[in-house]
């Protein structure tokens, strides 16, 4: 027998994934470290990412949800407390709390990797046959933490052709040793990861418990759907934890046939579209038409995890959003490190910025807008004001704008 189908709309849909990816509602009054954690665990990870040219994106989405706080708050949670730590490639911050999921991914590495991975499972295999040389990166850890440069066998190369981590032999075997959990990144000093091992990096309090494929699957697909709001199968796959499910259509079926999830049918989305919202959300998506949704004017990072998956923001903001810092000068359209401008439930223009350190201003190179975006003084002097709270956050005492801003705004961001 069929479960119903929740119905709802596509604004429904919107306010629902910005609120659950506390975007949406007051700003606490006073950041603290509590708040970092509880971000991280509803979000499921936050997107690491040491580029200064702004800020790190990482610091930038962890402020757009919960206002000014102190990066030393964000260090002592990954290095001293840690009750966060750093996973995977591109890397994720996620809550030591989720530790049995990871470890159940580590344990089964690297036939826990999906078939998105392409040819990883294979250069898994081959490094992890190395066994002399991994033996000998254990081993050096083994009188303490160290950097890529400071491993006996490290030679210094290009980068490799994924694009995020060094061509070399042991940067390879590091990241390979880190998704079996043997090691863990344990600090960081100016772009480099400082390596230790995982036995003695880890608190006691940590669970090392070793989940069945499907005990993973059901939860992590759980989770992740709640961070979304409503998901697609595939947007589940992508989003967390980053492509790691191998019988995912099967464990969606068996939490519909529990009533854990229910099938979503979204007014102004293709009819073949498949989504699904959490049983513990159905009250708050039936919530999102009523005068208690509170909506705010927000800046997010590039690797924000609202816009992480191109054709998701597409689909459902109707917004197309590239990181242009990886194309050529001459193919950039809106900039180089661009960040969106979530107004309420729609992601209205661009603001590309850069942080000139030295003379402590935030350069606001051009801001664009979308084609429906408002164009009343009460938003662009909203756009002005947030702009303004970042600069303040990143210690710049100035804001510079260029003359490329909309007309409609032109009065306000000047």
């Amino acid at each position: 027998m069929s479960k119903p189908t929740i119905s709802t709309s596509i604004k429904n849909v919107r306010r629902l994934a910005v609120t659950k990816q506390r975007l949406a509602g007051r700003l606490p009054s006073r950041a603290t470290r509590e708040h970092i954690l509880s971000v991280v665990r509803d979000l499921c990870y936050v997107q690491w990412d040491p580029i200064e040219a702004v800020a790190p994106s990482h610091i930038i989405a962890l402020w757009s949800r919960i206002g000014n706080f102190r990066l030393s708050d964000l260090d002592a949670l990954l290095w001293e407390e840690k009750k966060l730590f750093l996973h995977q490639a591109p890397a994720m911050i996620v809550v030591t709390e989720d530790y049995p999921l990871f470890y159940s991914l580590m344990r089964r590495y690297p036939e826990s990797l999906s078939k998105s991975w392409g040819g990883w499972k294979e250069r898994a295999r081959k490094y992890l046959a190395k066994h002399e040389l991994r033996k000998r990166i254990l081993n050096e850890l083994k009188d303490g933490p160290l950097r890529l440069n400071q491993f006996r066998d490290h030679v210094r190369t290009g980068r490799a052709a994924d694009g995020w981590t060094s061509a070399s032999d042991v940067s390879h075997m590091l990241f390979h040793l880190q998704m079996t959990g043997d090691v863990m990144i344990v600090g960081h000093q100016g772009n480099q990861n400082i390596w230790g091992l995982s036995e003695k990096f880890l608190p006691s309090w940590v669970e090392k418990k070793n989940l069945t494929e499907e005990d993973f699957e059901r939860e992590a697909a759980q989770r992740a759907i709640r961070a979304l709001g409503t998901a697609s199968p595939r947007e589940i796959h992508v989003y967390f934890p980053r492509a790691r499910y191998l019988n995912l259509k099967k464990n969606l079926e068996r939490l519909q046939e529990e009533s854990i999830i229910h099938r979503v049918h979204v007014t102004g989305l293709d009819g073949k579209d498949e989504r699904y919202v959490h049983d513990k959300d159905i009250r708050l998506l039936e919530s999102m038409n009523s005068d208690t949704w509170q909506p705010r004017m927000s800046l997010l990072a590039p690797f924000d995890n609202l816009i992480c998956l191109r054709s998701r923001t597409n689909k459902i903001f109707g917004f197309d959003y590239l990181h242009e810092n990886f194309l050529p000068e001459s193919k950039r359209k809106f900039g180089t490190f661009v960040h969106p401008i979530l107004y309420g439930d729609r992601l209205i223009g661009r603001a590309d910025l850069l942080m000139d350190r030295k003379n402590e201003k935030l350069l606001v190179n051009s801001v664009h807008a979308e084609r429906a975006a408002p164009g009343d003084k009460e938003v662009s002097s909203k756009i002005k004001e947030t702009i303004g709270q970042l600069a303040e956050f990143l210690g710049a005492k100035a804001v510079v704008y260029t003359a490329r801003v909309p007309g409609a705004w032109k009065n306000s961001l000047r």
